[in-house]
């Protein structure tokens, strides 16, 4: 017997369950990939898998919709595999040990992969009832959307006709997301040159910040380890002479950095501790309620590596206190949407080089554009590089949308209130998706899920359930 079988939607959790029994983790993915394309192959549906395992299943209009304009169904395979202190299931190997406790279905002692099961499931459950009236259906299953939508990256959409996408991959009930930043990754190198220099080894640390997510945290206002660090840096050289010799900070570009440090050579030590001081105390007044652990300190130390020379410390300092970080700009369509940003996510030293990454994001690809060309114009002048990488496309709010005005009308019949219409600045598959089918008309919902991505995350079975009728009449209303 299975475990969710007395739960409703039934189709729903059957689905659900035998997904859950197959290891599906990211870069583990082609058994589900295969067990979607095998459910297609036993319905007769057409269907198509990539290299990436990503899958695309296609079943005709029932009825009655012949002539209404196709509906993509779209969710991720992966899931994010974490285990609680002493578990010993191999999540690589063995399925997920499901129960029901408090109105919710969890896994015993693993995540549950709510993110993005559900989608599937739903999908698959629609697919496998004929009774459901739709339009033509176009189910989109991705890979690897956990470890940087890299499935929907590689899909091929020439199979797809529709321009109407109901994504299933959000967290809360209620919230419908219409809007999400592109982004792209941007590491700034330059050139230095070293010479020996006679004066005091010292080492600087900047430490204590809270750090936090660079899409979804960045308009709390909190310090960019990096940036604090150049702050320091450029005071100290103010007062003394000063040499750079290495400047480290961050592991991860859409990470905002909760630590840095540097050795510096200064030829007036007392000139230099005091500076930066003065220094520490002015951003402790700055950061006193978004980081108030900062700290600064400097110790002595002995150095390893030949100090730069005075023209690669001037152009090091001047590119760490001017290279733009933070917010950059606002929306104008949706109130407190932080629209365009960027964080100086790793800085690291070579021995002939010091370079800089960034995050860039912005929901307007003209303004992520215009970030790439201000990073190119600065480090131009301080001779110096940028590469870009990782580029993706801004899902952009439209103003006009027939689909989301449809959703929202069946909304308040069906709860009574309006929904929250919310976009995030932050990356999602959604983007990819429209940049890959012009002028497509996008919303996204989902069940409410419980401390995803952590051994104590639930799916509550009311939600899914209010959900699901919530998607059947918006197929039935898309005639």
């Amino acid at each position: 017997m299975r475990v969710l079988e007395q739960l409703e939607p039934q189709g729903v959790f059957r689905f659900f369950e035998e997904l859950c029994a197959i290891p599906h983790g990211s870069r583990n993915c082609r058994a589900a990939s295969d067990w979607c394309v095998a459910f297609a192959r036993e319905r007769g549906l057409e269907h198509y898998q990539d290299e990436a395992g990503n899958v695309i299943l296609i079943q005709e209009a029932t009825p009655g919709y012949e002539a209404a304009d196709p509906i993509l169904i779209q969710g991720h395979l992966d899931m994010v595999c974490e285990k609680e202190p002493g578990c010993t299931k191999d999540m690589e190997k063995e399925g997920l040990d499901l129960y029901v406790e408090d109105g919710c279905v969890r896994a015993r002692g693993t995540t549950l992969g709510g993110d993005d099961g559900i989608a599937v499931a739903m999908a698959l459950a629609i697919l496998d009832d004929r009774t459901i009236p739709h339009p033509r259906l176009e189910v989109v299953f991705t890979t690897e959307e956990e470890i940087g939508m890299m499935g929907a990256v590689a899909l091929d959409a020439s199979p797809l006709r529709g321009r109407k996408l109901l994504n299933l991959d959000s967290e809360a009930e209620g919230v419908f997301t219409v809007s999400c930043a592109g982004g792209s990754m941007a590491r700034c190198a330059l050139p230095v040159t070293r010479t020996a220099f006679a004066g005091t080894a010292l080492a600087v640390r900047v430490s204590g910040l809270v750090g936090g997510h660079s899409g979804t945290e960045i308009h709390k206002g909190r310090a960019n380890a990096c940036m604090v660090l150049g702050r320091v840096l450029q005071a100290m050289g103010a007062e003394t002479e000063l040499r750079l010799v290495t400047a480290r900070g961050g592991g991860k570009d859409n990470a905002i950095p909760m630590e840095s440090s540097a050795q510096v050579v200064a030829s007036d030590e007392a000139a230099a501790r005091q500076a930066a001081e003065q220094m520490a105390a002015a951003l402790t007044r700055e950061y006193a309620v978004a980081d108030p652990g900062l700290r600064v300190e400097v110790t002595a130390c002995e150095v390893s590596e030949t100090p730069m020379d005075r023209a690669s410390t001037e152009k090091a300092l001047c590119m760490l206190t001017c290279l733009p970080n933070g917010i950059q700009a606002m929306s104008m369509d949706i109130p407190g949407l932080v629209q365009t940003s960027l964080n100086l996510g790793i800085l690291a030293t070579e021995a002939d080089s010091l370079t800089a990454t960034f995050c860039v994001r912005s929901s307007l690809g003209s303004q992520k554009e215009m970030l790439h060309r201000r990073l190119r114009a600065l480090m131009a002048q301080l001779g110096g590089t940028v590469s870009i990488s990782g580029d993706y496309p801004a899902w952009e709010y439209r103003q006009d949308s027939p689909f989301r005005d449809l959703m929202t009308e069946i909304f308040w019949e069906q709860y009574g209130n309006a929904p929250q219409i919310e976009a995030i600045h932050a990356g999602v598959e959604c983007g990819i998706l429209a940049g890959k089918l012009p002028g497509l008309d996008c919303v996204s919902v989902g069940p409410d899920l419980l401390d995803i991505h952590t051994p104590r995350e639930r799916m509550d079975i009311a939600s899914v359930q209010r959900v699901w009728r919530f998607v059947l009449e918006v197929l039935k209303r898309s005639k």
